[in-house]
């Protein structure tokens, strides 16, 4: 039985010489996989139309035996080039992915999460990458989730208190015009990472390129780019 289904490729990894695991996350039914049977062949039907944070609609046989589906389909609707033009925003998207593959389990369908990754793709695609859109992504996250902090007992500084709030109520439109001190973001890194180590076992991989490479600004990731292109050790 064939199904269909809109999704964002959290990411896609080899399985043979020719095809493809690919991973999505979807509204309707979770996260899932499938495989793309042939997808590396020039002449594949799915060739340029999978890869990580491409939005499309799909359709797919449903395996009766494992979580691996076959994909049968693919129609694109975005894939978000601007990502692949910068490497901080590059960072955070994949940051982003594996949060979402650690915090959600598959074929468990929770379309705020769907929704809150589509707002966030289009917003690091729309401006410079910022220490709080990753901030934003965690606590809306955890929000969604049902781990919310408890505002009342947590023992962060006023000020950082009041910026997260900012943070989890402001909308992606609005989270650009919201300024963070080094100390608050300082204190907001410490404060969710050990929020995240507590509820869910570990740290997504990611998270110290996402936001460490943001302390030195658009153009010291492009600085950090040319250093590795000459093979030069960054100091």
């Amino acid at each position: 039985m064939t199904e269909t289904a809109t999704g964002i490729v959290l990411r896609t990894r080899l399985l043979t010489e020719t095809s493809l695991i690919v991973h999505w996350l979807t509204p309707e039914l979770g996260r899932l996989a499938t495989v793309a049977k042939g997808a590396r062949r020039p002449q594949s039907p799915f060739a340029s139309k999978l890869d990580l944070f491409y939005r499309a609609d799909f359709s797919f046989s449903r395996s009766r035996s494992s979580d691996l589906h076959t994909l049968r389909e693919v129609n694109l609707k975005e894939t978000f080039p601007s990502l692949r033009e910068d490497m901080g925003r590059l960072q955070q998207a994949g940051y982003a992915t594996h949060l979402i593959e650690l915090a959600t389990e598959t074929d468990t369908p929770i379309p705020s999460v769907y929704e809150l990754l589509l707002g966030f793709a289009k917003f690091i695609c729309a401006g410079p990458p910022a220490p709080q859109t990753i901030f934003a992504l965690e606590l809306k996250l955890l929000q969604d989730l049902g781990l919310e902090p408890d505002w009342e007992t947590t023992q962060i500084s006023p000020g950082a208190k009041q910026i997260t709030q900012k943070l989890l109520t402001s909308d992606w439109d609005s989270l650009s015009r919201i300024k963070l001190s080094s100390a608050q973001a300082a204190e907001l890194r410490r404060f969710l990472q050990e929020f995240i180590l507590f509820h869910l076992g570990h740290l997504p991989r990611g998270r110290s390129g996402a936001l460490g490479e943001m302390n030195h600004g658009s153009n010291g990731v492009k600085v950090h780019a040319e250093r590795r292109r000459r093979g030069e050790e960054e100091k």
